[in-house]
């Protein structure tokens, strides 16, 4: 998978065809047909991961499968992006786990309705535009490091000492099926059919492998709507609203970044400021239910999107569903699936989800060294920290910062002269009106003038063995910024405190009005 090179809002679509929707869905069996059977195949992925998470932010197992369900279920009818799957999620497992520590439950239910909020006010406010500074190498990183992540994930089901020999067969039988299973028909997902057939071979010969039961235990009853127990005052608002923003901001990249992923892979255009606020909805929907919250899921929206062929919001919607059904009516034969097969599914999720064409050596050569430099930060910074967000921050970061370093090299300053000038022709920088004439050296400046490339050029003139009379061209640069405008102030004052006269001429447009604004230092 080869992220497309622009990251923008709203990517436009490039399909040929006409993507399905949740009306032809149901009017064709066949895409009916994948569009349940992928929810089925997600549900089944996401209650193990979801366990895993519950005791990550230290709440009960079954708050983690009902936030799952609600936001699942929520997200497919107000997102903005279809087939994404939202649910309790890492990246705010993290955020909220020192609160759930330190003040417990019912703080947390009220710092996830403070941040579904919050999430609905940065929506209005246009947060999903950012995503368009997000360079395509921090998006590659960030999809690798999402492989790797998932396969980190699987490692303690797959490895110990306390494993039984029994895993790695049905590892290796699991991963033959995915392979084989799509050669053969399309009409029901590989990866239930390869959690059918182990969980059938491990019950029907008695072997004893580590299964989902092992997990945690399913709830046997649904949620009750409330609200938190906690006092309406200042100090609680002072509790809550630093995790409630971080989870907001967390919940929010994740979800865009994802979003952005899904258009990729599928070539259609999703709504990411419909997106926004859907989040903080399906936020608020958990919240009151008492759930921990979340954001998307990315290793299950892959699982949908690309190993069940989920395409609309009825893939996600099911997927809802079906884990509600699963946990309540069924927990008993879902608490026997391996959890073997669930991770065999996993690292085919992995495999598929890498840009391996980013990681060939002849493209690592043909890349310039600071998108390589942005994407190895990105990978490593978020398999460092296991949290996404961090790792796309400080992608962006560094790529600014490089960026910033390659454009203010291409800034060059040449001087031309000295010449000599007839004042009474009345030339450029020579404005005397009794003839005469005067010795005029110019500087030509070409480039980009911003903090990273202005502050040297202070010294890139010859105060001291310069005549009288100086002119500065930026007629071939453009002012960007104050730092700029301080820079040429500087090299106006050094030369009057010397008894010479420098005038900046050849602005235009924009950096002569920015000049004007912020110096008034414009020569005639």
């Amino acid at each position: 998978m080869t992220p497309s090179p622009a990251v923008t809002a709203d990517a436009p679509a490039h399909s040929q065809e006409r993507p399905p929707t949740v009306l032809s869905a149901l009017r064709s069996p066949r895409r009916l047909r994948i569009e349940l059977l992928s929810g089925l195949v997600v549900a089944l992925a996401m209650i193990p991961e979801v366990l895993s998470f519950s005791v990550l932010a230290g709440v009960d197992p079954k708050v983690g499968l009902f936030t799952a369900v609600i936001m699942a279920i929520t997200i497919a009818v107000v997102g903005g992006r279809p087939a994404m799957v939202s649910a309790a999620a890492g990246a705010t497992a993290l955020v909220i786990a020192p609160l759930v520590a330190s003040h417990g439950t019912d703080y947390l239910v009220a710092a996830v309705l403070l941040a579904g909020l919050m999430q609905i006010l940065l929506a209005l406010l246009g947060v999903a535009r950012l995503m368009r500074f997000i360079p395509r190498s921090v998006m590659t990183g960030f999809v690798n490091a999402l492989a790797v992540l998932i396969l980190l994930a699987q490692l303690p089901h797959l490895v110990g000492r306390d494993l039984p020999w029994l895993v790695y067969p049905l590892l290796a039988l699991c991963l033959v099926l995915l392979v084989v299973v799509p050669r053969l028909t399309s009409a029901v997902p590989a990866p239930l059919v390869a959690i059918v057939v182990v969980t059938v071979l491990v019950a029907v010969t008695g072997w004893q492998v580590p299964d989902v039961a092992d997990q945690g235990e399913l709830p046997s009853s649904l949620p009750v709507p409330g609200l938190p127990h906690v006092p309406l005052t200042l100090g609680t608002l002072r509790i809550i609203a630093p995790y409630a923003l971080a989870m907001a901001l967390v919940g929010l990249m994740e979800s865009l970044l994802t979003a952005k992923l899904v258009d990729d892979i599928t070539d259609t255009r999703s709504d990411k400021t419909r997106e926004s606020w859907g989040q903080g909805v399906a936020n608020l929907m958990a919240g009151a239910f008492g759930g921990m919250g979340g954001c998307a899921m990315i290793g299950q929206t892959m699982v949908n999107v690309k190993q069940g062929g989920g395409r609309t919001r009825l893939s996600t919607f099911s997927a809802g569903v079906f884990l509600l059904i699963l946990v309540l009516l069924l927990s008993e034969a879902v608490g026997r699936v391996p959890m073997v097969a669930l991770a065999g599914v996993m690292l085919a999720v992995c495999a598929s989800t890498v840009d391996w064409h980013s990681l060939r050596p002849s493209t690592l050569r043909a890349m310039p060294l600071s998108e390589t430099v942005v994407m190895a930060v990105t990978v490593v910074a978020t398999v460092w920290t296991h949290n996404l967000a961090i790792g796309v921050v400080l992608g962006v970061l560094t790529a600014i910062v490089l960026f910033a370093r390659r454009v203010a090299h291409l800034v060059r300053v040449e001087p031309e002269g000295p010449t000599m000038v007839d004042t009474a022709d009345g030339a450029d920088g020579a404005d005397g009106a009794d003839g005469g004439t005067l010795t005029v050296r110019r500087y030509r400046v070409r480039g980009q003038l911003f903090f990273a490339s202005s502050n040297d050029l202070v010294h890139q003139f010859d105060y001291a063995g310069d005549p009288e009379e100086v002119v500065v061209d930026l007629s071939a640069a453009e002012v960007w910024d104050a730092s700029t405008v301080a820079a040429l102030d500087a090299v106006v004052t050094k030369y009057a405190e010397r008894g010479k006269r420098a005038r900046i001429v050849g602005l235009d447009g924009a950096s002569a009005r920015r000049m004007e604004r912020l110096s008034g230092r414009l020569g005639a």
